[in-house]
């Protein structure tokens, strides 16, 4: 298996640090104003709650968080019944509501750049180490539940 250095939150940090960068630098067109900042923290905080959530349900049942590490549990209730990655997703709104609330054009391009990198990186491989750790549970949990949303 590919080692990978670079762990999610790593993602998440170059992400916020891109659309900080590009608001500065490369703005294109602005949107900036009260609603987007109202619109923007409301998206960061859901992604937020996504991931605090999600995270405690990975500690209640005793698997790690690390992907790749010690996978001993396929985890689907709470927010697991609406998305497969809600700790991806969560942070995609994160990137989301501070792209909107810095109100640069530019800056909206960085979430979706982070979904399509995780994606690559991390969710289709878990999906290959699930399928083979739950041969059976796993083909029927994503036959109920969207990879994203």
């Amino acid at each position: 298996m590919v080692k990978r250095v670079i762990y999610p939150p790593v993602w998440l940090l170059l992400g916020l640090i891109a659309i900080f960068a590009l608001n500065e630098l490369y703005p294109l067109s602005r949107f900036t104003g009260l609603p987007a900042q109202l619109v923007g923290g409301a998206i960061i905080v859901v992604g937020l709650v996504l991931l605090v959530v999600a995270n405690g349900l990975f500690v209640r049942a005793g698997t790690d968080i690390i992907p790749f590490r010690n996978v001993s549990t396929l985890v689907t209730g709470g927010v697991y019944r609406y998305t497969r990655n809600p700790m991806y997703l969560g942070m995609v709104a994160v990137l989301l509501g501070c792209a909107i609330t810095v109100g640069a054009a530019s800056a909206l391009l960085v979430p979706l750049v982070f979904a399509v990198i995780i994606q690559a990186r991390f969710i289709v491989p878990e999906e290959q180490m699930l399928r083979s750790a739950f041969p059976e549970q796993y083909p029927a949990y994503c036959q109920r539940v969207r990879r994203w949303m």
